[in-house]
């Protein structure tokens, strides 16, 4: 199925509808079971364990977005010298240049413009996009 702005959003079902909840319910029951229950270590330690689980989730999520960021951000910019023949403008924002990687390489260069001169949102920006660029790669 061809990618735009409607279904360009992308999830792991393992981490974003597994993972995750399951993380959110282990804390919430057992924060229950230390106040409900017996107020000891053990719950204590439990209530501990999940967030930590949580946390470590998060984080080990978190950072691979960071990675996946700085990557497209490397690739737009040597787009943008080979299309341009100059190098990206520097006040773009990481979430611009995001939002730009979904532009055609036949409208990538003036949209590059027209976001530097309205300071356009990502959103705006991907609005914006006529000849979407699918990006199959990231989640």
């Amino acid at each position: 199925m061809a990618q735009n702005y409607n279904n360009h959003v992308r999830f792991n079902p393992l981490f974003h509808f597994v993972a995750i909840p399951l993380a959110v319910i282990g804390i919430g029951l057992s924060v229950y079971c230390l106040f409900k229950g017996n107020f000891g270590l053990t719950n204590f330690l439990l209530v501990l364990a999940f967030i930590l689980i949580t946390s470590a989730l998060i984080f080990a999520r978190m950072n691979a977005i960071k990675a996946q960021d700085r990557a497209a951000r490397a690739d737009e910019r040597l787009r943008y010298y080979i299309l341009a023949g100059k190098m990206l403008p520097s006040n773009l924002i990481m979430g611009q240049i995001l939002a730009l990687r979904f532009a055609g390489d036949d409208e990538f260069v003036l949209l590059v413009d027209r976001t530097l001169k309205e300071n356009l949102s990502p959103k705006d920006i991907k609005l914006a996009v006529k000849n979407w660029r699918g990006d199959y790669h990231r989640i």
